[in-house]
Parts: C-alpha cells; sequence; structure tokens
C-alpha cells in the first residue's frame, strides 16, 4: 500500500476551539486516526472526534509523532496554539519531515491578535520567545521606542520582564498583558513596567511592551566595541576601540558560530551574539573567577545563551562544534593553540588573535610565516590631564593577525 501523502497535517487552533477552526481542519480531524497535542488543546476537541488523543510527553518530544509516519496509512493530526510555523511545533516537525509529508493549517497567531488589540503594524514589532529561554535574552531587543511582542514562559513571566525592564532604565515602558488572547475569557492588563502589580497572572499570556526610557538613557548601542564600564571585569578585557576593531576582522554572519579562546570577561563573545540573534559563541575561559563574570555580562547584555567551557586550550578544544571563526584574546603562547583552532576552523573561516607581549607577537609572526594571513598594529591613545593641559597617553600596542582558511 503507497503512503498517504501528505500524511500528517498540523492545526492550528485557537481559545475558542472547535468552534471557531474552518471547514477543512475540522474534515481532517474526523477523518484522523491519531491527534497529537498539549492536554489543554486535546480537550478542546469534540467527543464526535474518534482518533487517538495522544498528549505531549514530559520533557516535550515530537519523536512519537514521527513514529507513525511508519504507518503507511497513517492519517496524523497535531494540535498547536494559532499558527503552528510562529514558535511553534510546526517548525519543529518541518526540519525531519519532507515538503510532501506535512501540511499545515494555521489559525491567527497570538502575535496577530495582540498587534490587532494594539493596532500595531506587526512588521515593526520584535517578536520574542521567552518560553524555554530565561528572561534576559529580552535585553538583546530592548531600545528607546522599539515595539516588542514577547511569548510568555508562564504567569510569573509579566512580573519578571517588569523587574528587568525597571533594573535596565526601561521602567517608563509601557507594559500590556493578554490573557487568554482569542478565548472567551480574554483580558487586558496595562501599567508601567515600574509600577507593574500583578505578580502571577494567567499562564497563557502574551507581553507587548512600548519601550521607553528615562532621559538622557537609550539602551546599549548596535555597533560594536560598547563602553568598557558595560562590563564587569578585573582587567582582562579588549578595550572598546580594539574590540570594534577585532569584531570588524571576524566579520560575524547569522547562525555562525565563534570560538573566544582565553575569553577574560567575555566581551568578543557576547558582541559576536549581539550582532544578529542567531549567531552563536563559545567562551573558553579556565579562570574561575572570569568564568563567573561571563555570566555576568552574557546575561545583563541580553545574551543568555553564550556557552562557557571551562579549560585550558587546547584540551578544552576537544568535542567542541566546529567553529566559523575562531577569536584568540590569551594564551596564545601555549604549545599548540593556534594550530588546534586553525585545523578546526572550518573552510571560509576566520582567525583573529590579538597579541600585546612580545612573546605572543613572535607567535603571531612565526605561524603567520607558515600559513599566511595579515597583521596590523593598533595604536590608541586618549587625551588625559597634565596639570593645566593635555597629553596623549598611549595604550600598548595591540598586533592583529587575521587569516581566511580557504
Amino acid at each position: 500500500m503507497s503512503r498517504i501523502s501528505p500524511w500528517l497535517t498540523v492545526v492550528g487552533i485557537g481559545e475558542d476551539g472547535w468552534q471557531d477552526l474552518g471547514r477543512p481542519a475540522r474534515r481532517v480531524l474526523l477523518e484522523a486516526d491519531t491527534v497529537h497535542g498539549g492536554e489543554r488543546h486535546l480537550a478542546l476537541l469534540p467527543a464526535r472526534i474518534a482518533a487517538r488523543r495522544v498528549p505531549w510527553p514530559k520533557p516535550f518530544s515530537i519523536d512519537a509523532v514521527l513514529a507513525d509516519r511508519a504507518r503507511n496509512d497513517a492519517r496524523v493530526c497535531v494540535l498547536a496554539s494559532g499558527d503552528p510555523m510562529c514558535f511553534g511545533v510546526g517548525a519543529s516537525l518541518a526540519r525531519d519531515l519532507a515538503v510532501d509529508e506535512m501540511r499545515v493549517l494555521p489559525a491567527p497567531s497570538s502575535l496577530s491578535l495582540a498587534a490587532a488589540r494594539l493596532h500595531w503594524a506587526l512588521q515593526d514589532a520584535a517578536c520574542v520567545s521567552l518560553v524555554g529561554r530565561p528572561a534576559a535574552s529580552l535585553l538583546a531587543h530592548m531600545f528607546r521606542d522599539a515595539k516588542l511582542l514577547v511569548l510568555s514562559a508562564d504567569g510569573a513571566t509579566p512580573a519578571r520582564v517588569a523587574t528587568l525592564l525597571t533594573a535596565h532604565g526601561f521602567g517608563p515602558s509601557r507594559m500590556t498583558v493578554f490573557e487568554r488572547l482569542g478565548g472567551a475569557h480574554e483580558r487586558r492588563i496595562d501599567e508601567r513596567a515600574d509600577d507593574w502589580r500583578e505578580p502571577e497572572v494567567a499562564a497563557l499570556n502574551l507581553i507587548a511592551i512600548e519601550c521607553r526610557t528615562h532621559a538622557g538613557h537609550a539602551g546599549p548601542p548596535l555597533t560594536p566595541g560598547l563602553p568598557d564600564d558595560a562590563y564587569r571585569h578585573d582587567g582582562q578585557l579588549t578595550k572598546r576601540d580594539v574590540r570594534a576593531v577585532t569584531l570588524a576582522y571576524l566579520a560575524p554572519q547569522p547562525g555562525e558560530l565563534l570560538w573566544d579562546v582565553g575569553a577574560g570577561c567575555g566581551s568578543i563573545g557576547i558582541e559576536w551574539m549581539r550582532a544578529h540573534p542567531a549567531c552563536r559563541a563559545i567562551a573558553i575561559e579556565s579562570n574561575d573567577a572570569r568564568q563567573w563574570l561571563i555570566e555576568h555580562n552574557r546575561d545583563t547584555l541580553g545574551v543568555p545563551a553564550l556557552q562557557l567551557v571551562k579549560g585550558e586550550s587546547p584540551a578544552a578544544l576537544e568535542g567542541l562544534a566546529a567553529p566559523d571563526a575562531v577569536f584568540i584574546g590569551g594564551g596564545l603562547t601555549a604549545p599548540g593553540v593556534l594550530d588546534a583552532c586553525w585545523s578546526r576552523l572550518r573552510q571560509g573561516g576566520r582567525l583573529v588573535a590579538n597579541a600585546v607581549t612580545l612573546q605572543s607577537e613572535m607567535a603571531l609572526i612565526e605561524w603567520r610565516a607558515r600559513h599566511g594571513g595579515e597583521l596590523t598594529k593598533i595604536g590608541i591613545a586618549q587625551a588625559e590631564p597634565l596639570g593645566s593641559f593635555d597629553m596623549w597617553r598611549q595604550a600598548l600596542p595591540i598586533t592583529l593577525l587575521q587569516a581566511s582558511k580557504t
């Protein structure tokens, strides 16, 4: 018997349940032999749906759905909130299924419903999910006058977000929380972040934020080279001007992975990830105190997904995913570090290393003689007072190596 194609239909369902589903969605559910979904969604189906109902396992997994594909006569449905391809299970399934195996029948997403209630142009709002993600990840999207639509993890999320906004200078922001959007019990709450008084709301909620700041505060800039005082550090910090130049040579692209070797306080990996939400980074650092600094800085600057690896390079690099770019800010004179990073770098990747001491500079010169690349000397001077006059205070010069793996 030939396989039914598509064998899987993903149906978006809203808070009003069965009564709001269109005819095609009702028909596939009536004809299905198995329906997967959350317990809340499955409970919205009428008794006349004869299909076997399979609630999502905990922890969540799509394995049971994929197991149904082996049955040639399978007629399988998945129920999902709103638009299944918008932060939904449809996107997860699409990674494992061919185009002709699955069709999607969406309902309006909660993001669309919220934009309609607020009269916001959806394309002008940043859409962020905090489901399974720390609230600190919101910080990368917070800028003066930005509009954010935030999918909450639970009923306590709005209070956590209000505290986060207030702590980072965005207390005047207008927060609107929608509970049970699109259902008979829909509720709306409007408050300033610094005046939020609801410790707990309905578990199913969405937060809309109009970012506002106190006078003179606009949040961190988009460009690389954040002010040095944006970081906690013990002196092991790539300074602002050098950092901006280094990031320009590293040239982050969406989805690429950076190794930040000898990460110090994590500034290079953090600003790499701030370049685009899809950028990824691993910070390799052996010092316990600096590991803590990296954790603090990544959360404060909105990239809590920055991965930390403790250990000395090159041994600490074993087993890590191959990088698209490598920055070496410390440990250049350790035997084998440069060669290990170069050998693991993907084709087309970039290696950038900064040296301050004569010994580390010599390591770069010797490596370049074998593998090629470009050397650049960076000299920065700051004007400082000298009595009633000013003078130039020269920072330690930096030797920068940049090499591309062709």
